[in-house]
C-alpha cells in the first residue's frame, strides 16, 4: 500500500511505515496527481477532501489530524465507500493552554483577580470542555453554552447564548456548520457582538467563519476597550489585515499545534487505520519529556506564580508577534507567509512536560498548578 500524508511530522512516517511506502507532502494545494496512487490519505485542515481531489484516485482510507472536519466531504467519501477517521480531542489540551496564556496576557494590568472574572465557553465538545477545565482550575468561573449538547442531554448547566454574553471573557470552540438547528456560520454577527461587555475579551480558536470579521472590526472601532484574540480567520491564508492590526493577539491558526497534540493525533489516526485494515496496532510513540524545571519562592503571590509558570511554558505573544510581522510585507506575499508559519511551526510542548517546585505547605497553589496540567514536586498535596 501507499500512504500520502499532508504533513511534515516525522512520526507519521514512522507510524505508518508498516503499511508500505509513506510519502510526506506539505503545502496548501494537495493535487489529484499527488494522491492518485495512494491507498491511505492523511490530511490537515488546509486540505479540502472532495471529489476533485479523490475522483481519480484509489484511496480507501482518509483521515484528518484535526478535531474539525468541515474540510472533508464525508457524504462523498461514504458514496465512494472510503473509510474516514478524525482525531477529536487530540489538540484540546493545546488549545486550552493557548487560551489560558492569552487570558493571562490580556488580563494583566486590568486590576482584577481571576476569581472575580467569568468566562463563557461557547461550544463544549472535546476542546471546549478542556478549556473549561483549565480555566476553572485557574480560578475563573465558567459559563457553558452548547445548544446541541443541551438538546441531547437536557442538562441545566448549559445556558443560553444571551445569558453567557455577559461574561468578561468569551471563547469560541464550535464547529463550523451552515445547516441544522444550530448553525454556527457567523454566529457572532453584529447583533451578538453588540451584546458583549465593553471591555470583554473575545477569543476565536474555532473556525474563522464563526465570527463576522467586518462586524467585529466595526465593534472594535466603537468600543476600543474590547480585546480580541484571533487564531482562526475567514478566508485563510488570505487573512483580514485590518483585523490583524487591531487584534490584541493574532496567530496563524496554531492554537492546537503543540508537538504533543500532533503526536496524539498521529497515534489516533494510526490506530484507526489499523482497525480498518485489520492490523494489530504495534507502533507506540516514544515519550519525550521536555525537562524544564521551575522553582518559585514565597515572595510572589499565587496569581503571579501562575502567570509566570504558564508564560514560561507558552507565551502566545511570541506567535502573535510572528504573524503581525506580516503587516510589513507586501499583500501578495501574505498568504505564503501565513502558511509558512503553520507549516514550519516550532516544537511547542504542553504543560505536562514541565515540573514545578514549590515550598512545602503551598497546597492550594499546588493544586491549581496541577489542575492546569503541570507536574508538581516538593509539595504536600
Amino acid at each position: 500500500m501507499k500512504v500520502v500524508a499532508d504533513t511534515n511530522i516525522a512520526y507519521v512516517r514512522e507510524a505508518f511505515a508498516e503499511f508500505g511506502e509513506v510519502s510526506l507532502v506539505t503545502g496548501r494545494d494537495l493535487t489529484p496527481a499527488q494522491v492518485r496512487d495512494a491507498d491511505i490519505l492523511l490530511v490537515r485542515s488546509v486540505t479540502r477532501v472532495d471529489a476533485h481531489l479523490l475522483g481519480d484516485s484509489r484511496v480507501r482510507f482518509v483521515s484528518t489530524a484535526t478535531s474539525g472536519v468541515d474540510h472533508v466531504d464525508q457524504d462523498y467519501l461514504a458514496h465512494r465507500g472510503i473509510a474516514f477517521a478524525s482525531a477529536p480531542g487530540s489538540n484540546a489540551r493545546s488549545v486550552a493552554e493557548y487560551v489560558l496564556s492569552a487570558v493571562l496576557i490580556l488580563m494583566e494590568g486590568r486590576g482584577r483577580r481571576l476569581a472575580d472574572v467569568t468566562a463563557a465557553i461557547v461550544g463544549c465538545g472535546h476542546v471546549g470542555a478542556q478549556v473549561a477545565h483549565v480555566l476553572t482550575a485557574a480560578g475563573i468561573r465558567c459559563l457553558l453554552n452548547d445548544p446541541p449538547l443541551k438538546d441531547l442531554t437536557g442538562e441545566a448547566r448549559f445556558r443560553g447564548l444571551d445569558e453567557v454574553l455577559s461574561a468578561d471573557i468569551v471563547t469560541l470552540h464550535v464547529p463550523l456548520t451552515t445547516t441544522g438547528r444550530h448553525p454556527t456560520y457567523r454566529l457572532f454577527d453584529e447583533a451578538v457582538l453588540s451584546r458583549l461587555q465593553p471591555d470583554a475579551i473575545l477569543i476565536n480558536t474555532a473556525r474563522g467563519g464563526v465570527v463576522d470579521e467586518w462586524a467585529l472590526l466595526h465593534r472594535l472601532d466603537r468600543q476600543p476597550t474590547m480585546a480580541v484574540v484571533v487564531d482562526c480567520w475567514e478566508g485563510e491564508p488570505n487573512i483580514n489585515t485590518e483585523l490583524l492590526a487591531k487584534a490584541g493577539l493574532a496567530t496563524s491558526h496554531i492554537a492546537g499545534y503543540s508537538f504533543d497534540g500532533k503526536v496524539r493525533a498521529t497515534e489516533m489516526l494510526y490506530r484507526a487505520a489499523c482497525q480498518h485494515f485489520g492490523r494489530s496496532a504495534a507502533w507506540i510513540p516514544p515519550t519525550q519529556p521536555e525537562g524544564g524545571f521551575f522553582h518559585f519562592s514565597k515572595e510572589m503571590g499565587d496569581e503571579e506564580i501562575l502567570r509566570r509558570a504558564v508564560l514560561s511554558c507558552y507565551d502566545a505573544r511570541e506567535d502573535s508577534a510572528a504573524l503581525k510581522r506580516a503587516l510589513a510585507i507586501s499583500p501578495g506575499k501574505l498568504a505564503g507567509y501565513f502558511d509558512s508559519l503553520r507549516r514550519d511551526y516550532r516544537r511547542r510542548r504542553e504543560f505536562s512536560t514541565r515540573e514545578i517546585s514549590l515550598p512545602h505547605g503551598w497546597d492550594r497553589l499546588a493544586k491549581i498548578l496541577e489542575g492546569i496540567g503541570f507536574k508538581m514536586s516538593q509539595v504536600n498535596l
